[in-house]
């Protein structure tokens, strides 16, 4: 599943842009809010220079206004690095713990700093995507600027606390080393995938790989649409056990709809008899 490829994407709201980027979760959803479904994914490649021209390509269809810096320009901008390479400091005391940035910004860096640990007198915590949300719903603008706001320690404490008791874990399951959903499943579940992530990504998850899928059949390139295909084999395995199902179940419910199905072959496409 560990990829060294960089890819491009492309991306399209539509009646909105239609604009390209590295990480679609991170831009789409987290950055501008769209849910898997209001988005489509267009083309991708490594090739920057490609994907920037298939950009306008889109947009000149689509009639959107093109960017006037290329991508790469505004990667590399200084403002651009400025803000990437920013790093939220949160300083600490006693009694609270505060953040350098306006209250309605609060979200949106917590989550451009994923990762980061900070630590009071009830314990260390590292932000993630669900201490973000305790965070900001505990969160109060300070009384002194407001450009800062902060959080009272032990009411972060006591947020966190009841969180993890209103989650219901259950004993782990006997994996069984022959079954291959199995082997996948205990994967996920060493690195935190069912217990952090959710279905959501993992359904943005399948979109990029089906994109590498696509890429791939295109260049007839067999290693690599084997990969590819292995790689969504093991994200629809993760999302069907976010949603309470086993991948077994899904695929053994599908074939007991199609089994006895009657049609024909048209166009390449089997179309099943309407009688």
């Amino acid at each position: 599943m560990e990829k060294t490829k960089n890819l491009y994407y492309i991306y399209h709201i539509p009646g909105k842009k239609i604009g390209m980027t590295r990480n679609i979760y991170r831009r789409v959803v987290l950055q501008q809010g769209y849910k898997p479904g209001e988005f489509q994914i267009l083309d991708c490649a490594e090739d920057v220079k490609y994907i920037e021209s298939r950009e306008k390509h889109w947009q000149d269809i689509f009639k959107y206004k093109k960017d006037l810096n290329s991508y790469h320009d505004a990667k590399n901008s200084p403002i651009n690095q400025f803000k990437t390479k920013k790093i939220m400091h949160v300083n600490v005391t006693p009694q609270t713990s505060t953040f350098p940035v306006p209250i309605n910004k609060l979200k949106g860096c917590l989550m451009d700093n994923l990762g980061l640990t900070f630590k009071t007198s009830y314990g260390e915590y590292t932000v993630t995507p669900q201490l973000v949300k305790i965070l900001v719903d505990n969160a109060r603008e300070s009384m002194y600027r407001s450009t800062s706001c902060y959080v009272y320690n032990k009411v972060l404490y006591e947020a966190t606390t009841n969180a993890t008791d209103q989650k219901s874990y259950s004993k782990e399951p006997n994996y069984d080393p022959n079954n291959v959903y199995d082997l996948i499943r205990q994967w996920a579940t060493e690195r935190g995938i069912y217990e952090r992530g959710d279905s959501k990504t993992q359904y943005v998850k399948l979109m990029e790989e089906s994109g590498e899928l696509a890429r791939a059949i295109l260049k007839r390139d067999k290693p690599e649409i084997k990969d590819a295909i292995g790689d969504m084999i093991v994200v629809l395995t993760n999302l069907a056990h976010l949603e309470g199902f086993n991948i077994e179940d899904c695929v053994t419910s599908a074939y007991d709809v199609i089994k006895n199905r009657k049609g024909q072959m048209e166009n390449g496409t089997f179309v099943k008899s309407t009688l």
